[in-house]
């Protein structure tokens, strides 16, 4: 199963990085490919991807899921990654290859359930990315990584305090995991935001890609 989606070419004409887009549940790789907008200014050099998950949403058909949300228990996210785990994890190998990059150009930025997919494939690659970004997500799956991470790529996470998808509360235990794991991250509290980005997170995240990517 190949994933596809918007692209936005390098501002420059000419690619040195790649940005990949996680979209979150019920969306779609639209919903996230106009960041590249907002950071080309700081990325002229960077071509960004936005695929689509690969299946239709239950609760919304117009959208895209990585998996289905029915009980939004542990379990629940452990078996969806399991499940398209391996096709992203393909996509950015396919990714590479096309571009002739090498992963330590390639950066990931998931929002929500994007977010849980960076983080699971990406710590559990052989070849480290250059980054991850994570907006309103969760590290599932946190005490089974110890025994299966592979990689220690930077971590940038940004939440909102009044998140009633993922409570805040998913920010500190992420970081604490990443900690446990040795994982360099770093991280935004966006203060009364509720499931969304907030430009402060924004500007931030366009720092950490610059840093990591340079």
């Amino acid at each position: 199963m190949a994933l596809e989606g918007p692209r936005l070419a390098a501002h420059s004409g000419k690619a040195s990085s790649l940005v990949i887009f996680l979209h979150g549940y019920g969306a779609d790789g639209n919903d996230l490919i106009g960041l590249g907008n907002e950071w080309q200014s700081a990325l002229p050099d960077t071509e960004f991807v936005s695929p689509h998950a690969p299946e239709t949403c239950a609760q919304n058909p117009s959208g895209r899921q990585w998996w289905d949300l029915q009980l939004r228990s542990d379990e629940e996210r452990w078996a969806g990654l399991g499940r398209t785990g391996p096709v992203l994890d393909a996509f950015i190998s396919a990714e590479i290859a096309r571009s002739g990059l090498p992963a330590s150009k390639v950066a990931l930025v998931g929002f929500s359930q994007g977010t849980m997919m960076a983080l699971h494939v990406a710590l559990r690659r052989a070849e480290p990315v250059a980054g991850i970004i994570g907006y309103s997500g969760v590290l599932a799956g946190a005490d089974r990584l110890k025994g299966e991470i592979r990689s220690r790529p930077p971590v940038f996470l940004s939440h909102g305090t009044m998140d009633q998808v993922i409570p805040v509360d998913a920010l500190v235990s992420t970081v604490e995991a990443l900690a446990e794991n040795a994982v360099p991250r770093s991280w935004h509290v966006a203060h009364g935001m509720a499931h969304g980005i907030d430009r402060t997170g924004l500007s931030l995240g366009a720092q950490f890609l610059q840093k990591v990517l340079k």
